[in-house]
Formats: C-alpha cells, structure tokens, sequence
C-alpha cells in the first residue's frame, strides 16, 4: 500500500467521482455507506448527490424509506477536454468484478 505522506494526498478521482462510482457498485447504497467508502462526511455526500442529481449523472427514487440510484452510463463528463467521452465505459472499468478485492487488498495480483 502506499503511504500518503510520501505520495501525496491528492487522488485521481474528485470526491464527486468516487461518490459516482460507489453508486454505480451498489445503487442501493445508503448514504452512510457512501461517504464511508468515499472517505467523506456524510454532509459532503449529500450535496455530491444533489449536484450529480442535478447534473444528470443519476436520478434517485424512493422505495419505502430506501434510496435506490440509478445511474446515467450516457452522461459526457463535464471538463471541456473529455465532454465528448460518456461516464459509463469509465463506471464498467471501476466496478468491474473484482475491483474492489484490489483495492482493499494491496497484495492482490491478477493471475
């Protein structure tokens, strides 16, 4: 695993990217859950739901007192340099099976 302080605090994804991609994992994801895998508050969660609701990039619905997600796979990503390219072909390579076995497990090797 690599260590923060050496590397950086910084990630790839933004916190509205991580929240995107835990959705598209489990679309019926509780916002607890959520932040926690995106390492970010649960007030900050909300709000990045509310933006990508906003946005297009998912709808949200109620079933009883559950949130169930839907994610938009044909929303182009925002910044001007990627607005041709959809979001969906990047969701299928971050929830792919077995990507979350590497990332809690730095050891893990594809063999």
């Amino acid at each position: 695993m690599r260590s923060a302080s050496a590397e950086g605090s910084w990630t790839i994804l933004t916190g509205h990217g991580h929240v995107l991609v835990e959705i598209a994992r489990n679309p019926e994801a509780r916002v607890k859950e959520i932040c926690q895998a995106a390492g970010i508050t649960e007030r900050t969660a909300h709000a990045i739901i509310a933006d990508l609701e906003k946005a297009g990039y998912l709808a949200r619905t109620r079933a009883g007192r559950r949130t169930r997600y839907v994610v938009n796979p044909d929303a182009p990503f925002r910044h001007h340099s990627q607005d041709s390219y959809l979001v969906g072909p990047l969701l299928q390579v971050l929830t792919a099976p077995g990507t979350a076995a590497r990332e809690l497990d730095p050891g893990h090797t594809d063999t």
